[in-house]
């Protein structure tokens, strides 16, 4: 049965983040041919709208007040709450990140419906999304549908591939307007620590380091492999317990999850903290001096050696490939 699905789209530094575009993929699939819909939120982000168009949705409804420049979990609330009470969508999809992680379950609640978090796959049982999912840290995966009333999902970035872009698709584009009143929290300011260079939670290559490297220093090889190879930096716990880096970087159970193409472990031992955070990576790659380190039982790919003598080697070679 063909549904319409709502889809919120996320924003960053002026561009759409790439989980929007996957979780119009997982939209589409939902749907089973009904429309799929965008909702874009922010102050300026009207021009962003036709590239949602090109990547699959049927329409883009765009909410722009000065209130939502900043994400807020009030004033995104208020603004989706009224779109979907107007709208009366079947299915919502938003990214698991950090913004969708806050405001999923507040909708949820107050429209008293049911939420499949962390979605890793999806697939069709019938007139029913079966959705898969991990539990216990990754370890095992879990079946899920909703059979009936309102189909609600987040979705991890990097599992779900967007649809080809398409930019002869045309839909329409509508502002909307949505009063947002008593805030309680206002952001006067947004100071990122984290390196300005590929997001850590969409990176589709990660080089990741861990106590291994010794000192905030040590991370500089691991910075001049990512930059060769279009990468972001990670962490373990162990690495920002140290003051090694920031703990943005923080790869694992209680840091980012993450699902790159291509994870490369630098110095990082394997605490099944860590392993939380990275084993569903496609490809691991290990660099440890400990032959019995226990990342090696989940790499793919293997080096006994001084990270410090493997990854300059590592990235020359790239650079005589890539660059």
């Amino acid at each position: 049965m063909a549904k319409k699905v709502l889809v919120l789209a996320e924003t960053r530094d002026g561009a759409l983040r790439n989980v929007s575009f996957e979780a119009i993929a997982a939209a589409k699939e939902i749907s089973g041919g009904g429309e799929v819909f965008t909702v874009l939120c922010g102050d300026t982000v009207q021009s962003l709208a036709a590239e949602l168009i090109h990547f699959g949705a049927d329409r883009v409804l765009v909410a722009e007040d000065e209130k939502l420049a900043n994400y807020t979990t009030d004033g995104y609330f208020q603004t989706l709450k009224k779109i979907i009470d107007d709208e009366s969508p079947e299915a919502i999809v938003f990214g698991h990140t950090s913004l969708g992680k806050d405001l999923s379950p507040r909708l949820a609640a107050r429209l008293e419906s049911g939420l499949i978090s962390d979605v890793t796959g999806l697939e069709q049982a019938g007139e029913n999304t079966v959705f898969t999912r991990p539990v216990y840290s990754g370890k095992a995966f879990e079946k899920k549908l909703i059979s009936d009333g309102l189909v609600f999902v987040t979705i991890r970035p990097n599992n779900i591939a967007p649809l080809e872009k398409d930019e002869s698709r045309t839909g329409d584009v509508k502002s909307v307007s949505v009063e947002i009143k008593d805030l309680r929290t206002i952001v006067k300011e947004v100071v990122r620590k984290a390196s300005t260079g590929v997001d850590l939670s969409e990176a589709k290559i990660i080089v990741a380091g861990g106590r291994g490297v010794k000192s905030e220093d040590g991370f500089k090889p691991l910075q001049e492999l990512a930059d060769v190879l279009g990468a972001a930096v990670g962490a373990s716990r162990g690495a920002c317990d140290a003051d090694y880096c920031d703990y943005s970087l923080q790869i694992g159970q209680t840091g980012k999850v993450v699902t790159p193409d291509l994870y490369i472990a630098c110095g990082i031992s394997g605490a099944i903290q860590h392993l939380a955070g990275m084993s569903n990576s496609k490809v691991i790659v290990a660099i440890n001096k400990d032959p019995e380190a226990s990342i090696f039982s989940v790499a793919d790919y293997g080096i006994v050696g001084d990270l410090f003598e493997v990854v300059p080697l590592l990235t020359e070679e790239f650079k005589k490939v890539l660059v």
